[in-house]
């Protein structure tokens, strides 16, 4: 057995964004803007758009559309990329579980 295996310091997350985030209201946050910016990517890249194509029919500029293509989660909130969707035509749904 390793070392790591009988470390009983060691953590285990449900999921990326429970480790790395300090609550699990972040946890979700992140969560949720990770499965945006995963949908409003595939959607141009499905429509075959440049960045710049897709900046201009999002309303946003090249660069933060490049930020957003790059997974670059911190640089949006959940606003933003719901507005964004909304752009591309999609439809947001949030559903509601309990803990």
């Amino acid at each position: 057995m390793s070392d790591l295996e009988n470390d009983d310091s060691v953590e285990t997350y449900a999921s990326v964004w429970d480790a790395i985030a300090d609550t699990p209201a972040e946890a979700a946050n992140l969560k949720l803007r990770s499965e945006l910016m995963d949908q409003i990517s595939a959607t141009i890249a499905s429509r075959g758009w440049t960045q710049n194509e897709a900046a201009m029919r999002c309303g946003v500029t090249q660069p933060r559309m490049n930020d957003l293509l790059r997974g670059r989660i911190s640089r949006f909130s959940l606003d933003a990329l719901v507005n964004i969707a909304a752009a591309l035509g999609m439809r947001v749904a949030v559903r509601l579980e309990a803990a």
